[in-house]
């Protein structure tokens, strides 16, 4: 189980910082995972080795994944302690174009609700248990000890920011940082409970024939599926390469001759959107298997 950062004695710098660097490695030294953001407070894009994703990505911040590149790809999973790493050549451009940092609120055991308006606000404080906020230029963040799934648009104007995810660090807040209960984690485990739209699951075009169909019967095919469907589901961490990895399974084994259908696709899209994959993140790893198979 990761250790809770105690997010009081982290950092004491202003919102949106002008010294971006000096900021990561003061969070970093007080146990926050961090990274650069650019402009947009989006994360750097993948280095030319790592594009679309054809390292395989970097599973976790814990767990050094296939990936050896030294530069901040990768988004949330390029957060680290490590000032050697912050302070490294790989990292220097990031920095001199960095806007702000962020940091990877699961890697340091918390999770962020993020309230984007003054009627999320509102809600919040008739609905969440008390904790340390810290003020954002349209709302707040709500900031409590333990980790859970994170999901984007829980509620109007409320995002879940926790494992696998970033937040903007804007200030160590106020308050005291209350441990996650229930009704938070409720927030995500409702929107896991419906199903997924149609359209999630049509993003990603199924490959044409390519030849004869190798295989003797539908048993084989429905058996990969039912495989497929279970390593995904019982994944305990490293969900998203988790999902790359079963979907580039699948597609070499059934990619070619053309029996994978819209259906089956969405099958495979529902498992990995009920772990707390999005729909964007699907149709990336269904395209970058396809991708690196050729298909």
């Amino acid at each position: 189980m990761t250790q809770a950062t105690d997010i009081r004695r982290v950092g004491h710098r202003p919102l949106l910082p002008a010294d971006p660097l000096n900021t990561a490695l003061s969070l970093a030294a007080g146990g926050l995972p961090v990274l650069p953001l650019r402009a947009g407070k989006l994360p750097f894009g993948n280095c030319p080795a790592c594009a679309r994703n054809a390292c395989g990505g970097r599973p976790n911040m814990r767990t050094p994944g296939r990936c050896a590149c030294p530069a901040p790809c990768h988004g949330w999973a390029a957060a680290t302690t490590d000032p050697h790493t912050l302070n490294s050549p790989a990292w220097e451009r990031a920095w001199r174009d960095a806007a702000t940092v962020a940091y990877h609120p699961g890697g340091a055991g918390l999770t962020v609700v993020d309230l984007d308006s003054t009627d999320a606000i509102a809600w919040a404080r008739t609905t969440l248990p008390a904790t340390r906020t810290v003020p954002t230029t349209r709302g707040e963040h709500w900031i409590y000890l333990g980790t859970m799934p994170s999901a984007n648009a829980v509620r109007p104007g409320v995002d879940v920011k926790s494992l696998m995810a970033y937040a903007r660090w804007l200030s160590p807040g106020e308050g005291v940082t209350a441990p996650l209960t229930a009704v938070v984690r409720s927030l995500v485990a409702k929107q896991a409970s419906k199903p997924p739209r149609a359209a999630q699951s049509l993003t990603a075009p199924v490959p044409g024939v390519r030849g004869a169909c190798p295989h003797r019967t539908p048993t084989y095919l429905a058996r990969g599926l039912a495989m497929a469907v279970q390593r995904i589901t019982e994944a305990r961490s490293e969900i998203h390469a988790t999902v790359y990895r079963t979907f580039l399974a699948v597609l070499s084994t059934h990619g070619g001759c053309g029996c994978l259908t819209e259906a089956h696709v969405a099958r495979l899209f529902t498992a990995a959107q009920a772990k707390g994959e999005s729909a964007r993140h699907c149709t990336d790893a269904w395209t970058n298997a396809r991708t690196r198979l050729g298909l």
